[in-house]
C-alpha cells in the first residue's frame, strides 16, 4: 500500500492519484482553494476510493445547507459501494462510517470515528483536522484541545504536517483560555507551515480576546502568505481584522472592510453570512448607521428560514431578519426552530437549548421589549457554547444580551455578565466592556442623585 502525506496507509495504487490525495490533504489543512480541485481529479483517477467520496460527503455537511444533504447522501452511497469492492483500509472504513453517522443526525459519533482513526495512527493529521472541525461546529472546545494534545507528540520535527497540527493546537488552547501558549504555539506553527491560515487566525483570536488590537492588526497585515491563498476563509480573516479595528473605535475602517473585503462577494455560505450579520450588529450596538446593508442579508436569510441544519447558522440568519425588520420571516424562523427542537437528533438538542431562547430573545430585542429579551438571552447564556463556533463569534450574542440588560435597567445582572466576560479574557476589558461599565456607573450615579433629592 502507498503512504500519504499524513503518514497513513491508503488503498490507492496509482501514484498520480496519491499525489492528488496529498493535494486534498494539504488544501484542507491550509483552507486553500485547491482542495476541491484536487478532490475532483482524485475521484477521476480513482473512482473507487471510498475515502475520497466520504470526504466529499463530510465536506457537504460542514457547509450547513439543507440542499447539500442530497449530495452528501449520494457520496455516502458511492462510498459504501466502493467499500463492498474490497481493499479499503480500516481508516477508510471509519471515514465512511463517520459520514453515515452524521447523516443519521449524530455528528458526535462521526467525531468518535475520526478519533478511532487517530488511535490507529496518531500521525494521521487529516483525521485529526476533521475531528477538530466537527468539534468546532458543535462548540466542543475542551474536546478539541484533548484531541490534538493526544496526537501532537506524533507530529514531530520530521512530520511534513507539523505546522498545521500546531495551528489546531493553538486554536484549541485559545478557546480553552490558555492565551500565552496559544500565541506561542500558533506563531511557532507558522514557521513550519507558512500558509496555515487556521494557526494565524488562532493567534488573531488571542489578540482579540486579550484586548491587543494593534498587535492583531499587525499580525494579519504582516502574514498575507498565511491566508491570501484561502478559499472563503479569507473573508473570515478580514472579519477578524475588522473586529480589531472596531475595538480601536475606527468605525470608518470597519465599514470599509465590510464593503470591500468581508462582503465584497455576496455569497450565501453561512460562514460568510455570519461574518457579515454579526459585524453589522456590533456596529449598530455602537450607534453606527449601517445604511441599507441589511437588505441583501435579509433577502438571503428569508430563503433559509426552513433550513435547520445548524443552530449557529439559523441564529445568524435571525440576526439579519430582525436587523432589517422582517417581522413575518422572523416569526417563521422562530416557529420552525421551536418545531425542530422537538426532534431527537443532536441538532435538535442544540436547537432546543440554547437556540429557541436566543431566537425569542433576538426578536424581543428588535421589538424593544428589553426585559423579555434579557430574560430569554440570560437564561440561554450558560449554554451559548453549545451553539458552536468560537468565543469571538458567539460574542455577538453576548453583546446583545448585555445591551438588553442595560436597556432593561438590570444593572447588577448586566455587570455580572460583563465580569464573567472579562474573566474569560484574562481580565481584559475591551472597548465594548469599558463603555458598558461606564454606562452602569453613570446610571448608578444618577440613581443616587435622584434618591438624594
Amino acid at each position: 500500500m502507498l503512504i500519504d502525506v499524513a503518514n497513513s496507509e491508503v488503498s490507492l495504487t496509482n501514484r498520480a492519484a496519491l499525489a492528488e490525495w496529498n493535494g486534498v490533504i494539504l488544501g484542507v489543512l491550509a483552507h486553500g482553494q485547491s482542495a476541491p480541485v484536487h478532490l475532483g481529479k482524485l475521484l477521476e483517477l480513482a473512482p473507487g476510493f471510498a475515502m475520497g467520496h466520504a470526504l466529499k460527503g463530510l465536506s457537504a455537511l460542514m457547509l450547513g445547507r439543507r440542499e447539500l444533504y442530497a449530495a452528501a447522501e449520494e457520496a455516502s452511497r458511492t462510498a459504501q459501494t466502493a467499500l463492498k469492492a474490497g481493499g479499503a483500509t480500516k481508516r477508510e472504513h471509519l471515514w465512511c462510517d463517520a459520514l453515515q453517522d452524521w447523516l443519521g443526525g449524530k455528528p458526535s459519533h462521526a467525531i468518535a470515528r475520526m478519533e478511532a482513526a487517530m488511535k490507529l495512527n496518531a500521525a494521521d493529521t487529516i483525521s485529526m483536522k476533521l475531528s477538530h472541525g466537527i468539534r468546532f461546529i458543535l462548540g466542543d472546545h475542551i474536546g478539541m484541545r484533548q484531541s490534538v494534545e493526544a496526537v501532537i507528540d506524533a507530529h514531530g520535527e520530521d512530520h511534513a504536517l507539523r505546522g498545521y497540527a500546531l495551528g489546531c493546537l493553538a486554536f484549541a488552547m485559545e478557546e480553552t483560555g490558555n492565551y500565552d501558549e496559544a500565541e506561542r504555539i500558533g506563531l511557532m506553527g507558522l514557521n513550519y507551515a507558512s500558509d496555515d491560515a487556521w494557526g494565524l487566525h488562532a493567534v488573531a483570536h488571542v489578540y482579540d480576546m486579550t484586548h491587543r488590537p494593534t498587535k492583531g492588526i499587525a499580525l494579519i497585515d504582516d502574514n498575507l502568505d498565511a491566508w491570501g491563498h484561502c478559499n472563503n476563509f479569507r473573508f473570515h480573516v478580514w472579519w477578524h481584522k475588522a473586529l480589531l479595528h472596531l475595538d480601536q473605535g475606527d468605525m470608518a475602517q470597519v465599514l470599509a472592510l465590510y464593503d470591500t473585503k468581508i462582503r465584497s462577494e455576496k455569497t450565501d455560505d453561512y460562514r460568510d453570512f455570519s461574518n457579515a450579520s454579526s459585524l453589522l450588529v456590533r456596529l449598530e450596538l455602537e450607534g453606527v448607521d449601517v445604511g441599507d446593508r441589511w437588505g441583501e442579508l435579509a433577502d438571503l436569510a428569508e430563503t433559509r428560514t426552513n433550513d435547520g441544519c445548524l443552530t449557529f447558522a439559523d441564529l445568524h440568519y435571525m440576526l439579519a431578519l430582525v436587523g432589517d425588520n422582517r417581522a413575518d420571516a422572523a416569526t417563521r424562523m422562530t416557529a420552525r426552530m421551536a418545531k425542530d427542537a422537538k426532534g431527537d437528533t443532536e441538532v435538535a438538542d442544540i436547537m432546543r437549548d440554547p437556540g429557541v431562547a436566543v431566537t425569542k430573545g433576538l426578536a424581543a430585542f428588535s421589538d424593544g421589549r428589553y426585559e423579555t429579551a434579557f430574560a430569554q438571552l440570560r437564561a440561554a447564556h450558560p449554554r451559548f457554547q453549545n451553539m458552536g463556533g468560537s468565543h469571538a463569534q458567539r460574542d455577538v450574542f453576548e453583546r446583545v444580551t448585555i445591551e438588553a440588560g442595560l436597556r432593561a435597567g438590570s444593572l447588577d445582572a448586566t455587570r455580572a455578565l460583563l465580569e464573567q466576560r472579562a474573566g474569560r479574557r484574562e481580565g481584559a476589558v475591551d472597548t465594548f466592556a469599558e463603555t458598558r461599565l461606564k454606562m452602569i456607573d453613570d446610571a448608578r450615579e444618577l440613581q443616587a442623585v435622584v434618591a438624594a433629592e
